[in-house]
C-alpha cells in the first residue's frame, strides 16, 4: 500500500544554499574575515547530524547558525526549533511522531531564513533518513551497513556505514570480484553504479536484495519495497528520484 506523505511537497525551496541578507556596503569596506561574514551578512543553513532516541521522544543534533534559530518545519506548518549555541551547536527535541513525517531544516535570524538543501524523513518504526539532491541519502537510524540506494534510472547510488577509514567489499548481480570502497573518516562511504532493475547486493558477508525502481506513481511517496522501503521523489529539475531504505 503506498503511502502518500505530502502532495505539496516543496523541494525546489530546499534549493536555496546561502541567503544573502540585504545591507548596503561602504565606498571603502573594511577588510572582513570569514567568521565575520557568517556571523553578520550570511545566514547559513543548519545541518542534521545525528538523532538520537530519548524516553519517546527523538533529539536531532548538528551544526548551524551561532545564535541563529534553527527549526523543523512541517508541511502542515507545526515546528520544532531551538536556537544554536556560540559554536553553532544545537538540539532539537520532538516526540516521536506515531506516523510518518518530514521535516524541512531551516536557520532563522531576524528577518532572514535559509532552508537546508536536506528533508528529513521519519517513517513510523522504521528508517529516519536525511533526503537531498545532488548527494547520496543519509541514515540517522541505526540501520544496517547498506543505508540507502539511490536512483535516477540512469544510475544507482549505494551508500552506507562501517568502521571509519576501513575497506568495504561491494559486490552486484553475481560479481566475483567485488569493488573496494574505503569509508571516510566519519565511517561513510559511496558508490557510483549503472542503474539496474532488482539485484542482489553483497556487502562483505552481508546481502540485500535491493527490488529496483518501482512504477512512478508520482507525488512524494514511501511504499514498503522487498526489506525495506522505496521513497519517490522529485529533484529541484523535477527529475524523479527512488530512494531504498533497507531495514535489514
Amino acid at each position: 500500500m503506498i503511502r502518500s506523505i505530502a502532495s505539496d511537497y516543496r523541494m525546489a525551496a530546499l534549493m536555496m544554499g546561502l541567503v544573502l541578507t540585504s545591507c548596503s556596503a561602504p565606498t571603502e569596506a573594511p577588510e572582513r574575515t570569514p567568521a565575520a561574514e557568517s556571523s553578520h551578512d550570511w545566514v547559513v543553513p543548519p545541518r542534521v547530524e545525528t538523532v538520537r532516541a530519548d524516553a519517546g521522544s527523538l533529539v536531532f543534533a548538528g551544526q548551524g547558525q551561532p545564535g541563529g534559530r534553527v527549526v523543523l518545519r512541517t508541511d502542515t506548518g507545526a515546528a520544532f526549533a531551538a536556537v544554536a549555541n556560540a559554536d553553532g551547536r544545537f538540539e532539537i527535541r520532538m516526540v516521536r511522531p506515531t506516523g510518518d513525517l518530514i521535516l524541512h531544516p531551516e536557520t532563522q535570524r531576524g528577518q532572514d531564513a535559509a532552508p537546508s538543501p536536506e528533508t528529513i524523513l521519519i517513517l513510523a518504526g522504521g528508517p529516519i533518513a536525511l533526503l537531498s539532491p545532488g548527494i547520496p541519502s543519509r541514515r540517522l537510524d541505526a540501520g544496517p551497513s547498506l543505508g540507502a540506494v539511490d536512483s535516477d534510472g540512469r544510475v544507482m547510488v549505494l551508500s552506507g556505514r562501517a568502521a571509519p577509514e576501513t575497506t568495504v567489499a561491494v559486490a552486484v548481480s553475481g560479481q566475483d570480484v567485488p569493488m573496494k570502497v574505503v569509508a571516510d573518516g566519519n565511517g561513510n562511504w559511496m558508490t557510483v553504479l549503472p542503474a539496474t532493475g532488482g539485484v542482489p547486493i553483497r556487502l562483505g558477508d552481508e546481502s540485500y536484495a535491493y527490488p529496483g525502481r518501482p512504477a512512478d506513481t508520482g507525488g512524494f511517496q514511501v511504499m514498503p519495497a522487498g526489506e525495506g522501503w522505496t521513497v519517490q521523489w522529485s529533484a529541484p529539475d523535477s527529475a524523479r528520484q527512488t530512494t531504498w531504505l533497507p531495514t535489514t
